[in-house]
């Protein structure tokens, strides 16, 4: 089996790319795409006659320079877009809450569109009925502020 591998570079190619398409499902990171982009290099390779030693080679090469240069575009255009497409807790992140109960740096109760969540506050306490913006997302906790303009007119 192992000689038949030896003689067959290709299909070590093909099934690392698909075990590397795999877990990218599994992971989307966009780290593992990119070693798969490696491994179509090393099959390219391969069938158009390279050593096994230049296929691992082109491999590694073109693995290093998709990671180096493509994915951090890649992850700049997926998070780049307006608001609206933001999704799950990065859209609350500058959303508009009520305090429901009085809010401290240890804890308390704030109101978001229709939820209730658990929340501390980064700017001292705040009382309950206050209005106040969402400025992070910590676990199951929503890290509150008051609004600028409420600090303006104090």
């Amino acid at each position: 089996m192992f000689e038949w591998l030896g003689e067959n570079w290709w299909a070590l190619w093909l099934t690392a790319f698909l075990a590397f398409a795999v877990i990218e499902m599994i992971t989307l990171d966009l780290f593992f795409i990119m070693l798969g982009g490696g491994t179509l290099a090393a099959l390219i390779a391969d069938f158009a006659g390279a050593d096994g030693w230049l296929q691992i080679v082109i491999f590694c090469i073109v693995s290093l320079l998709m990671i180096a240069f493509v994915r951090p575009v890649a992850l700049a255009h997926i998070k780049k877009g307006p608001p609206e497409q933001r999704t799950n807790i990065d859209r609350l992140i500058g959303e508009s809450a009520v305090v429901m109960e009085p809010v401290t740096t240890a804890g308390g109760l704030v109101k978001i569109g229709g939820d209730i969540w658990s929340a501390r506050s980064s700017s001292g306490e705040l009382s309950a009925g206050q209005k106040v913006v969402v400025a992070a997302i910590d676990g199951a906790t929503a890290v509150v502020t008051t609004p600028p303009e409420a600090l303006d007119q104090a």
